[in-house]
């Protein structure tokens, strides 16, 4: 593996949500999630790190070190079983339930678990993971933290009927012609989403410039290869990346990300598209160190 990242970074994207839900909510019927107090949408720090995974594993095919973790791909104790195999030298079978159900915290044995997962794994790399279950892994802090996104104005959830010209049963072909259901939509919704990359969990996990790169890369286009009826038409219309010069950075977060201004045009009533709203990055404020790149 290449050297860990060692600036610390942070980062913003503006994302557009179409006729669609970008994130719902499994106890409220899947409705797309809403801030009650204000009508602003919301979309889960597990939401957009789902799309990140699923960008990198379409991208990389989980070539060796770019494997995907939190996936329904086999029992997460088997992929721990696999790193214990790997330091004790041993076959998983030969694996002894009480060997490997406490983790061996801050000795050489533990260190080499959690690197053998944290290479192996991009989203443990990245994210970090809690891997204490019955064979325990222990924990990872990721060097990648993302916010909870929120829509820049209040959004309309429409709730549509639709309808299934195909049955199910004999006796709904004898008596109906076709069935109803029900799906809900945001006509149009602009988002923000802000993160940080930490420069001393990288170097906890092994998290690269590569894999940096990697991740920019999916912020970019991570909506292009996860498309849905459900999910309606999702862009990523902007991603900003503020690179500091040193591991500890030239300016705190807030600063960074004010430099960012997302404004409703003032003729406009009810958004409809990017182009109603004013977009503005202003980096006088910020050390000439810290170096802005935008997508």
């Amino acid at each position: 593996m290449s050297e860990p990242l060692k600036n610390r970074v942070e980062f913003s994207i503006l994302m557009e949500v179409i006729n669609g839900n970008p994130n719902g909510d499994p106890d409220n019927a899947n409705h797309a999630r809403v801030d009650d107090e204000t009508g602003l949408g919301i979309i889960s720090d597990v939401c957009t790190k789902r799309k990140i995974r699923n960008y990198v594993k379409t991208v990389k095919k989980e070539a060796d070190g770019y494997r995907i973790y939190i996936d329904n791909d086999e029992p997460l104790n088997e992929k721990h079983k696999a790193a214990w195999a790997q330091v004790k030298k041993i076959e998983k079978a030969k694996l002894k339930a009480k060997e490997i159900e406490n983790f061996p915290k801050g000795t050489e044995e533990g260190k080499a678990l959690q690197r053998f997962m944290a290479e192996q794994y991009f989203d443990i790399r990245t994210f970090g993971a809690v891997m204490s279950t019955a064979v325990n892994c222990g924990v990872l802090t990721g060097p990648v933290q993302i916010n909870f996104g929120r829509s820049i104005d209040p959004v309309t959830v429409q709730d549509l009927t639709i309808t299934r010209h195909a049955l199910t049963t004999e006796k709904d072909f004898a008596e109906k012609e076709n069935t109803m259901g029900a799906k809900n939509i945001i006509p149009y919704g602009l988002y923000r989403i802000d993160g940080y990359v930490s420069p001393g969990q990288a170097e906890k996990t092994g998290f690269s410039e590569e894999d940096f790169d990697l991740v920019i890369d999916a912020l970019q286009n991570m909506y292009e290869v996860d498309h849905s009826a459900q999910r309606g038409q999702l862009n990523s219309r902007k991603v900003v990346v503020y690179r500091h010069s040193s591991p500890l950075g030239e300016a705190p977060s807030w600063k960074v990300f004010d430099t960012l201004k997302v404004k409703k045009k003032d003729d406009i009533a009810y958004p409809r598209k990017f182009d109603d709203y004013d977009v503005t990055l202003d980096t006088s404020s910020l050390p000439e160190s810290i170096k802005v790149t935008e997508y």
